[in-house]
């Protein structure tokens, strides 16, 4: 039997590159030796302190809500809740187009058959040291000129790789996505890669 590979995939609720990869990466465990974790990254913490446009700072001051509740339920159930606490929060937000509040936080736990109190922990402090070392942690490999998704893995050659994105729409699927899976982890783990970029013309497609 084929070795299956860990990976690591860092992700803010609220961003819709960030689900469309998360998605993506699920696909890719159907059709590669892969299994995906997920850990929270934030990118209110990201931009705190930086100028920005007056509406992208309100997106951030939204944001720290959702990824707080999911450290608090990380710190109550285990790391392993948030794999659905994602997938809930996510499909609400980039499929159900709800409005980033407590209140989407709760339905998302209680959807889950989770503690809906938890929710409280959107607007409370106490979580933020937490927060920040789980950003931390899957920021300090890449940088801090980029944002989510961030993804850890191992290479062809079995070191270890972390990167920005992939940013693709729509999520591909089956051996799509495998495909897609083998080209970024052959260039990712190529010694002295850094960047593949062009302009984005297309906006999240959800489906």
């Amino acid at each position: 039997m084929t070795e299956r590979q860990v990976v690591d995939m860092w992700f803010d609720p609220m961003c819709p590159w960030a689900w469309l990869t998360s998605r993506w990466l699920l696909a890719v465990e159907q059709v590669r030796p892969v299994d995906v974790r997920f850990h929270v990254m934030s990118l209110s913490v990201l931009n705190q302190g930086r100028d920005l446009p007056p509406d992208y700072a309100e997106m951030m001051a939204k944001g720290w809500g959702p990824v707080r509740v999911c450290i608090a339920a990380a710190q109550r159930y285990g790391d392993q809740v948030l794999r659905d606490l994602y997938d809930a929060m996510g499909t609400r937000i980039h499929l159900g187009k709800e409005e980033i509040g407590q209140a989407l936080c709760a339905d998302a736990l209680t959807d889950l058959g989770l503690d809906g109190s938890l929710a409280e922990a959107a607007g409370s402090t106490a979580y933020d040291e937490a927060l920040r070392a789980s950003h931390d942690a899957g920021m300090e490999p890449v940088g801090l000129d980029v944002g989510t998704p961030t993804i850890h893995a191992t290479g062809p050659d079995g070191a270890p790789v972390a990167f920005f994105g992939p940013v693709v729409t729509p999520a591909p699927k089956g051996e799509a996505a495998g495909r897609l899976w083998d080209g970024v982890l052959l260039v990712a783990g190529t010694p002295g890669f850094f960047e593949l970029k062009r302009t984005r013309d297309q906006s999240p497609v959800f489906d």
